[in-house]
């Protein structure tokens, strides 16, 4: 039984992550084909590398395109595994998909906001961001600097709209050269720091947690009802009220925040009563959250040595 549930729980995680990748991708596609290509706000990323090519030296965008993600591709699945690989060119090919129907389908009259280049690149911006934070949220991305921002994420504590954000600075620059346009260049760096304040905030937003301590005479009831219908583990402290002079148990829980209705529920269901304080964590690392991630790594004989 507990095998099936197991298997169950990590299809629907797979199907789950296909789906908010899928809906991510849509939202990109929206983001650059109503709001940023039709006001020719410049890009970053692969396609903006494959654009200056292009405009410089006349090699096809879409080669240029494919030859740095298929790079960019195997050094990820070196490094990020199988798993995030086939979602990123799960991505590609619904990004790609959409945006060939929608300039299939489009017209004039499709087009948002073209005569209103700053409102433009906002929305644009905010589309874009959203559909990178919740891919990568998902595990997933639209490639390019993407793969490279989850590949230093993976090593490094640094966030992740500051990866992209650098990445794509450099290549928005150097668009100029070929350009010779300094309005362009500055809507794209516009468009840069919008683009990482919103995946920076999904992302986060995402993964946010909060802590629960509950005190309650049915603590037991309370636990394993956390335990099995929540899905998270917990813990019994040992406690004496100051007041009643009387030996206590509390529960300490650490959950994602969208996981606090349903405890909240759980405990109201349980003991109405139930004192229960809950807080914000800044981040939680361990079983069932993220990794732990040092700028050095200490070995174990370095530790030994320094407590000697």
């Amino acid at each position: 039984m507990k095998n099936n549930h197991s298997n169950n729980k990590s299809v629907f995680r797979i199907v789950r992550d296909y789906a908010i990748i899928t809906v991510a991708m849509l939202m990109g596609v929206v983001g650059l084909n109503l709001f940023l290509l039709p006001n020719q706000i410049t890009m970053g990323g692969t396609m903006g590398i494959a654009s200056i090519i292009y405009w410089g030296l006349g090699i096809p965008a879409q080669d240029t395109y494919f030859v740095i993600n298929a790079a960019l591709l195997l050094v990820a699945l070196r490094v990020l595994g199988w798993r995030f690989c086939a979602k990123t060119i799960y991505g590609v090919v619904v990004f790609t998909v959409g945006s060939t129907i929608i300039q299939w389908m489009g017209s004039e009259q499709t087009h948002l906001l073209t005569d209103q280049k700053f409102m433009a690149c906002i929305v644009g911006g905010v589309f874009m961001g959203t559909s990178v934070g919740l891919g990568l949220s998902a595990g997933g991305s639209t490639g390019g600097s993407d793969v490279v921002a989850a590949i230093v994420h993976k090593y490094r504590d640094i966030s992740l709209g500051h990866v992209i954000l650098f990445c794509d600075l450099a290549i928005i620059t150097s668009s100029y050269v070929v350009l010779r346009d300094w309005e362009k260049v500055l809507y794209g760096y516009v468009l840069l720091f919008i683009v990482s304040f919103c995946v920076d905030y999904v992302v986060n937003s995402l993964r946010r947690s909060v802590q629960f301590f509950i005190i309650s005479d049915k603590y037991q009831e309370i636990g394993e009802a956390i335990t099995k219908i929540a899905d998270r583990g917990c813990s019994t402290l040992n406690g004496n009220g100051f007041y009643s002079k009387k030996d206590i148990k509390v529960i300490y829980c650490i959950a994602k925040k969208s996981e606090s209705p349903l405890i909240f529920d759980l405990i109201d269901e349980i003991d109405p009563n139930a004192f229960v304080a809950q807080s914000a964590v800044i981040g939680v690392y361990g079983q069932g959250f993220d990794r732990v991630k040092v700028r050095k790594k200490i070995s174990l004989e370095q530790i030994q040595k320094e407590l000697k």
